[in-house]
């Protein structure tokens, strides 16, 4: 169901209008207001900004080097903390090459010894002597060379009373 509204009275209308006119000089008047709280607001910004500059200005310079000697101090710290971990990795790797140098040492000996046994092997399989019998045949050689030498000193004795004996009757 819709219900006609109806018309209203002559006075009522004057009564709204009079209350727009009124409201519309309120409104002017709280237009102006506001526009100067808005600019008055705008202008503290302004100069709360141009003060923080300024301070910033000042300060900067202090803030800058704070800021330099903290990096520095910051650095020194990183810079101690990567030597100690070079130091220490410097450390197992040496520790590292040490034991790979020794294993290789112990490699290279057993390789030396087979060889040597192979050669010695084939050697006296082709009749060359071997150190030890080269030692043991020059030993046995100096015991003969000084039987010999004895022999000989022992010879010359008996010989020369004989050869003495030759002399007188050639004479």
């Amino acid at each position: 169901m819709v219900k006609k509204i109806s018309k209203p009275a002559a006075g009522a209308t004057g009564a709204r209008k009079s209350a727009k006119g009124a409201g519309a000089d309120f409104a002017g008047l709280n237009t102006s207001k506001l526009a100067a709280s808005v600019k008055g607001s705008a202008q503290q910004i302004w100069l709360a900004g141009m003060g923080a500059y300024a301070k910033a200005q000042e300060e900067g310079g202090k803030v800058f080097d704070t800021l330099v000697k903290e990096g520095m101090s910051l650095q020194k710290k990183t810079q101690g903390l990567a030597e100690d971990k070079i130091a220490e990795v410097t450390g197992k790797m040496s520790a590292m090459a040490g034991t790979v140098t020794a294993k290789a040492g112990q490699n290279w000996d057993k390789l030396e010894s087979i060889f040597e046994q192979r050669t010695a092997k084939a050697m006296n399989k082709l009749g060359v002597p071997t150190a030890k019998d080269v030692q043991a045949l020059t030993a046995r050689v100096d015991e003969l060379a000084a039987a010999v030498a004895k022999l000989s000193k022992s010879a010359g004795k008996a010989a020369a009373p004989a050869a003495k004996r030759a002399r007188k009757t050639a004479a």
